[in-house]
């Protein structure tokens, strides 16, 4: 999992607590997991940027976007430099995390 202090945009727990909602701050910052299904970006189709819900990071350009069959928002393809992956080995398994290049806010796993 990948340690706050190596992003640019690093700030203060209670600081994170008071800018997000309590679901954005147990996904994002607590690297949680929204059910699937109900992400209200799933019915987003105009087009644009999605950007990152704490930071205001561009993330993935809305044509990147497709039905993944998952239940959560899925895209092909991020912004040049928008996202990075650490490995996370909880859940007795290792898989790929993905988050904000600039604030390392949970953004799920491939």
């Amino acid at each position: 999992m990948a340690s706050d202090e190596q992003f640019p945009v690093h700030k203060p727990d209670e600081e994170w607590r008071r800018e997000l909602t309590p679901e954005q701050y147990r996904v994002l910052r607590g690297h949680g997991t929204e059910p699937a299904g109900t992400s209200p970006l799933n019915e987003e189709h105009r087009t644009g940027v999605f950007r990152c819900a704490a930071c205001g990071q561009q993330l993935f350009d809305s044509q990147a976007k497709f039905d993944s069959g998952t239940g959560w928002p899925s895209f092909f393809q991020p912004l040049e430099g928008a996202v990075a992956t650490s490995v996370d080995r909880r859940l007795f398994m290792r898989r790929t995390e993905v988050h904000c290049a600039r604030c390392g806010g949970h953004l799920g796993h491939v």
